[in-house]
């Protein structure tokens, strides 16, 4: 009897690697998706191809096996965890641009100089809260940047007011430099499949 037709390989191996395989096409999917919203037009396919080839792998070790309720699970699993591994990845790659919209009742002179001295660029119009005058800033960030600009206005003013929006499009601005090797790698690398939008 040859490993592939044992109870070991049906049971455990079997369903491990659709597990594998449902990570790796979830995960993927998650990737696809941001690339779509960023209006990466062609690698964003290919990821979509990779990920229904897994998947058609995958379903079609379901199908053949459809008796064996280790498989199930393994797929359920997979999906399961590829969507936690999808979210992560996602975290990691840190893609984009945000809008901060900071509302604050003290002073935003501290707070736009901060802003400013650390290389982001913020905009700043007086405005009318319920409870009086308001000084409202604005701030676009790269979202890796994102936990450094919260640190900042906490450090200002705990209490502020502040919301985050997701920005599809900036053509301008004022950032900090990137630092990281990875950044740096991930910047050129978008920007060449930008070039044919």
């Amino acid at each position: 009897m040859s490993f592939f037709s044992s109870e070991t390989f049906t049971f455990i191996v079997l369903p491990l690697l659709i597990f594998l395989a449902r990570i790796c096409d979830v995960s993927l999917g998650t990737i696809r998706i941001i690339f779509v919203s960023r209006g990466l037009k062609y690698l964003a396919p290919l990821i979509g191809f990779i990920e229904i080839l897994i998947w058609l792998v995958a379903i079609g070790k379901i199908m053949q096996n459809l008796g064996n309720i280790a498989c199930y699970f393994g797929y359920a699993g997979g999906f399961a965890a590829g969507n936690y591994i999808g979210i992560i990845i996602e975290e990691k790659l840190a893609m984009g641009t945000f809008l901060i919209r900071i509302i604050t009742k003290k002073d935003a002179s501290e707070l736009i100089n901060t802003l400013n001295r650390e290389g982001y660029g913020a905009t700043s119009i007086p405005g009318q809260g319920k409870e009086g005058q308001v000084h409202i800033i604005y701030t676009i960030i790269r979202r890796g940047d994102l936990k450094h600009v919260i640190e900042i206005i906490k450090r200002f003013n705990p209490k502020a007011f502040y919301s985050i929006e997701d920005v599809r499009f900036v053509k301008e601005g004022i950032f900090p430099l990137r630092k990281s090797w990875r950044s740096i790698g991930l910047q050129s690398l978008l920007r060449r499949f930008r070039k044919d939008k």
